[in-house]
């Protein structure tokens, strides 16, 4: 009866142990969840200059920009070339055109640089934050590691355990069964 009661705690001691691993993992996968829940990008505020900025660099770097452009340009050559001829204010070779076009480079360049300086610093921030998830989710994967492992080697300190215990069952139900089955008698045979 002894050895009965030792194997059934021994049972519910193992249980209560994967109970309580499965409670530190929840705790665990929540802990994560609140990380990921807390490094959220702040969109600051922007001032009138960087929303111009944004703009500028959105409209500058799409099809709709080059394709107005290009009529422009088509068309300031057209009206210079066919319709006013002899009396056009840029004739061949266009050099008010040249000028207009290198002014408007040399203004729309630091601009666009300007919006692509705040993105990066706002890639920047979004990086740290990856790389801090990404550092919390490793440590958070090597502690589930050592408890599982911890837990695989008290599974088996229980499981050997309870196989001694088993042994010594069998061994004493063997020492019964053999005084049993032990003639009576010794001499009537």
């Amino acid at each position: 009866m002894k050895n009965k009661k030792y194997v059934l705690d021994l049972l519910k001691s193992e249980n209560e142990q994967l109970h309580k691993m499965h409670e530190i993992i929840e705790k665990a996968i929540t802990e994560e969840t609140l990380i990921t829940n807390t490094i959220q990008e702040t969109d600051e505020e922007r001032t009138y200059g960087e929303k111009l900025s944004d703009r500028v660099a959105q409209f500058g770097g799409s099809w709709k920009f080059i394709i107005i452009f290009g009529v422009i340009l088509m068309i300031w050559i057209f009206y210079n070339t066919e319709i006013m001829r002899n009396k056009s204010f840029d004739p061949y070779p266009y050099i008010l055109l040249n000028l207009i076009l290198s002014c408007i480079a040399a203004i729309q360049a630091p601009i666009i640089m300007m919006s692509q300086n705040r993105k990066e610093v706002k890639d920047r921030k979004r990086a740290i934050n990856d790389y801090m998830i990404n550092l919390k989710s490793e440590i958070e994967i090597r502690n589930l590691h050592e408890k599982v492992d911890l837990s695989v080697i008290d599974q088996y300190k229980h499981l050997c355990d309870i196989q001694q215990k088993q042994l010594e069952l069998l061994e004493d139900l063997n020492r019964k069964v053999k005084m049993l089955s032990k003639p009576s008698n010794p001499s009537k045979i």
